[in-house]
């Protein structure tokens, strides 16, 4: 066998000189992936709509040595996805790296759902994915360069127990099917497409569903909500040398809350 064209053991999270785009980096997961990014060494570029949130965020990386641009996005309208893309190549470089983190719960049951809220869930949670997923893998195929994506779904994508949240829980599913699809097309330009699919973590939208509907984690095996920081191994992983070798993987990360 001969030997490999890299240092043993093959487990490098350093990304010095990679560029990361996360969208929904306002609050919970995103805020943290931001964050973990910047800390192994990639420019990253934190998207979401709430401005003053983006902002803090950048200062708070720029303490810690990091390199944040914080830019308002509205993930829904197509055009300032490519207008984004098009900011952070010109203040940072190619994007190498993109972790699709925005979305929005549906918090009602189908047949009480407003068409407006189903075309918001459905552009925000998928459509937007998508079409910012193929904008950066346009670009780098163009430069014959590599890249990693990793969309963030849920265990809603695999199990539901039929409270308010099916359109949520029908995205997550789409987004899944969606990473392994286009990691088969883009293979041969090594770009890797991966999902994290989390359980229930402490976050700000879990927070806000646990006030409408109560206490969930008395029912978990280990009683207890996921820490945001407990998804820094598995991110790191997706979006580093290690996995080279991994695309079109769902990892999901639950602490055991959902039965297999």
């Amino acid at each position: 066998m001969p030997e490999p064209a890299f240092a043993l053991p093959h487990h490098s999270t350093d990304l010095h000189g990679q560029v990361a785009l996360v969208t929904g980096a306002t609050s919970g997961l995103g805020w943290r992936f931001a964050q973990v990014l910047a800390a192994c060494g990639a420019a990253v570029a934190a998207t979401g709509r709430r401005a003053d949130r983006l902002d803090a965020l950048a200062a708070e990386i720029a303490r810690d040595g990091g390199t944040c641009l914080p830019l308002q996005l509205d993930v829904t309208d197509a055009a300032q996805l490519t207008t984004a893309v098009d900011t952070i190549e010109k203040a940072l470089g190619t994007i190498s790296i993109l972790v699709n983190n925005a979305a929005i719960p549906d918090a009602q049951y189908a047949t009480r759902m407003p068409v407006e809220l189903v075309d918001r869930v459905i552009a925000t949670n998928l459509r937007a994915p998508f079409l910012l997923s193929s904008e950066i893998a346009r670009r780098l195929i163009a430069r014959r360069e590599p890249g990693r994506i990793v969309n963030v779904t849920s265990m809603g994508a695999h199990h539901y127990r039929g409270e308010a949240g099916s359109l949520y829980s029908t995205t997550k599913a789409a987004m899944e099917r969606m990473t392994e699809t286009l990691a088969v097309e883009w293979a041969r330009f090594h770009i890797n497409v991966n999902a994290v699919a989390p359980g229930a973590f402490d976050t700000e939208m879990l927070r806000d569903m646990i006030e409408r509907h109560g206490e969930v984690s008395s029912g978990f095996p280990r009683q207890r909500l996921g820490h945001p920081a407990q998804l820094d191994s598995t991110l790191l992983y997706l979006v580093s040398p290690a996995s080279e070798f991994v695309t079109g993987t769902i990892v999901k990360v639950d602490d055991g809350q959902n039965p297999r």
